[in-house]
Order: C-alpha cells, then structure tokens, then sequence
C-alpha cells in the first residue's frame, strides 16, 4: 500500500512563490516507481503539471508551467517537493500528489497513469 501526504499549499499573491511537499509511505520500496503534481479546477479533469522518476530522476513538465515550476525529490527519495515560482491567477487549483506502481521507463502523462493520490492541497493566487 501506498500513502501520500501533501502539505504546502496556500494563498499568495501574483508573482510569489509556494513550496507543495508530498511525502510517500510506502510498504516495501519501489525504486521504479513515479511520482507526479497534478492540478484541479472544479468541473475539469487533473491536469499533470509535473512528474519525477524516482530511480532515474527524469522530469516532465506542463509547457503552461515549464521554467517556473521545479519539481524535486529529497536524498532519501521519500520527499518531494514542487517548488511553484512567478505564480500566476491561472495557476489557482487544488493540487494532488499521485505516485504510480512503477516500471515504466517514463512518467505517464495522465491520471490514469498513476494509481495512488493524495488528499490535495489548494493553491490560490488571487487576481
């Protein structure tokens, strides 16, 4: 079983910077296994605004979202962490960490890739 834990959301003006974290406890240890920020607006689907590797550290990214946001995952690949630069209005949504069983070569892109979610954390850039 696999259990994710987000923390780091909030309210931050235009401009500003957020830290999401998303812990994942986990029975046994996947090395393979992929993890992923996903954003939701009320009546839309989860859109992946980034995803990790975790054995080899290859990163996705959103073009929406690229060169402002940075995902990472901590030394003992337990942690991770997107760092949310340059907010902006659009980026307003509830967040969700999702991890995947693993043993793909790279990060799916979807929701349906991934079968583990946490409870999301919401972000909120007022215009």
């Amino acid at each position: 079983q696999v259990r994710l834990v987000e923390s780091g959301g909030g309210s931050v003006q235009a401009g500003g910077s957020l830290r999401l974290s998303c812990v994942v406890h986990e029975y046994g240890w996947n090395t393979q296994r992929c993890v992923g920020w996903f954003r939701q607006d009320p009546g839309k689907g989860r859109e992946r605004v980034a995803s990790i590797h975790r054995g080899g550290g290859v990163t996705a990214y959103a073009v929406s979202v690229k060169g402002r946001f940075t995902i990472s995952q901590d030394n003992d690949e337990s942690t991770f962490y997107l760092q949310m630069d340059v907010l902006k209005p659009e980026d307003t949504a509830m967040y969700y960490c999702a991890a995947d069983d693993g043993g793909r070569q790279f990060c799916g892109a979807y929701a349906e890739d991934f079968n583990y979610w946490g409870q999301g954390t919401q972000v909120t850039v007022p215009s």
